[in-house]
């Protein structure tokens, strides 16, 4: 009934059945049931079993048709309802399915001993397919279970993965913030070693302003006492220097001498002797002697002069050369003593940069040696850690696996509860003939009162005409012969 979309389609489809159905179809038999479904009316049932019209049978179960197909799905479900309970071949040949409602016709057929055997064999059928269900069923709670436990692990493994990445994730911010301090520090230390070659650079051209002002102090000192000398030498000299008076009487001396000669010469030259000396008688020879060995003294004198007045002006050079040799000297000895000075703060430097190194080294060593101390510890610590993770995931499983064994021991013994109630697919069965109620010969299944509804998969047999039977499902269905409330007399026997 549900392969069909829509009333038309379903009504259309029956209709090419139409020929066949009327031929078959008693109406009477089936509009009780029809009734009963709540299809039709009483005036419905009333027109077609009744109409003085309708006097065959096809007409009536044309009539019935058309009243149904006017109700809609509804009437056509009850239509084949009937055809099913009813007409079971017509029921295949309609809809092309077997029939699964078949009570009526044994009714029919043998009375309440069919129907007795009938309820039988599909109590037993139904036992064996609860048998069945509750095999299937434990086999999928097996599964469920195994699929729990299979995703619990996977949860836990998904979590050890999300651990993982995010102790990869942490790991790698620690080595990027690691990086970050390492480039700040190759930065600072970078700009300190800047700093510290301008202040170097700094220190070293002010050493060499400090050179060049001792330099220029030593070069000024030395003018200085070449000006001293000068100047003393020019006191001195002055000191020396004859006063005014005496030059002044020297100058009187020389032009009276020089009278005098003069006068002696022109007395010479003309012969006569001087008036106011006595008179000497001296020969020409003598005085010409005398002459020349005067005129060689006096050139002997006057190169002697020549020569004294050319060395005191030598000795007067090499004393101020020597002096300027001895200023050179003293300069060459304070620079010496200054490079000196200067290669030795270089060497000291040098010394102390050397020890430096030599600690920086040091440091550098140590600083290694403990960053592969801390790397062999924090490879340890990983180990370890990793080592704990995969014993705590171990352990988990086996408690997964435990788990899963207590929940399959749970589920077994639940079973093994549910086949205690439910009743064996072999057990005989046998009727009280003097109560309406089929009890079993298991001697731990108590009687069961008409109407009961059992438990899911529970044997239910025979109840008395008119009551209700419980199938395993939970379905009620009514005996034949039992009316409705709210409906009219019960139905004939054979309708369900």
């Amino acid at each position: 009934m549900s392969d069909y979309e829509n009333e038309d389609a379903c009504w259309s489809a029956l209709e090419g059945f139409r020929v066949k159905l009327i031929s078959i179809i008693d109406p009477a038999r089936i509009t009780p049931y029809l009734r009963q479904c709540k299809v039709l009316n009483p005036d419905d049932e009333e027109q077609v079993l009744s109409d003085p019209n309708l006097v065959t049978r096809k007409r009536k179960v044309g009539v019935l048709l058309d009243i149904l197909q006017r109700t809609g799905h509804k009437g056509y479900v009850a239509f084949l309802e009937s055809l099913e309970l009813y007409y079971p071949q017509l029921y295949r040949k309609v809809t092309g399915k077997e029939p699964t409602r078949v009570f009526s016709t044994i009714i029919d057929a043998s009375g309440e001993s069919g129907l007795t055997q009938l309820l039988m064999s599909e109590v037993m059928k139904l036992q064996k397919k609860v048998q069945e269900l509750t095999a299937l069923l434990g086999s999928r709670d097996n599964l469920a279970e195994e699929l729990h436990v299979k995703d619990s692990l996977l949860r836990k493994l998904q979590e050890r993965v999300q651990r993982l990445k995010e102790a990869c994730e942490a790991g790698s911010r620690e080595l990027q913030r690691c990086k970050d301090e390492n480039y700040d520090l190759a930065l600072r230390l970078a700009r300190q070693s800047e700093e510290r070659d301008a202040a170097l650079t700094g220190h070293r051209g002010l050493l060499l302003e400090i050179d060049q002002l001792k330099h220029s102090l030593m070069k000024a000192e030395d003018d200085c006492r070449v000006e001293r000398k000068h100047t003393l030498k020019l006191r001195h000299a002055m000191e020396l220097r004859p006063s005014q008076e005496l030059l002044w009487e020297l100058q009187q001396e020389k032009a009276l001498l020089q009278a005098r000669v003069q006068g002696l010469e022109a007395s010479v030259q003309e012969g006569k002797p001087d008036q106011g000396r006595p008179y000497i008688q001296v020969p020409e020879e003598d005085w010409q002697k005398a002459q020349r060995d005067l005129q060689q003294q006096a050139a002997t004198i006057f190169s002697l002069r020549k020569d004294l007045r050319q060395a005191e002006a030598l000795r007067t050079r090499s004393a101020e050369e020597k002096e300027t040799f001895e200023l050179q000297c003293l300069a060459l000895r304070r620079d010496s003593k200054m490079y000196k000075d200067r290669i030795e703060a270089i060497l000291r430097q040098m010394e102390e940069v050397a020890i430096e190194r030599d600690q920086a080294t040091l440091m550098r060593e140590e600083l290694h040696a403990q960053h592969a101390r801390s790397l062999q510890d924090k490879d340890a610590l990983r180990k370890q850690v990793r080592e704990l993770s995969e014993k705590v995931d171990e352990l988990q499983l086996q408690l997964f696996q435990r788990e899963g064994q207590l929940l399959a021991m749970e589920g077994k013994l639940r079973r093994q509860q549910l086949d205690v109630l439910i009743l064996p697919a072999d057990g005989p069965l046998f009727c009280d003939r003097r109560a309406p109620t089929w009890r079993t010969a298991h001697p731990g299944i108590p009687k069961r009162q008409p109407g009961y509804r059992g438990e899911p998969g529970a044997a239910v047999c025979g109840p008395a005409r008119g009551a209700a039977i419980t199938d395993p499902g939970g379905r009620r269905t009514e005996r034949p012969g039992a009316p409705r409330e709210g409906e009219g007399p019960a139905a004939p026997q054979g309708e369900l």
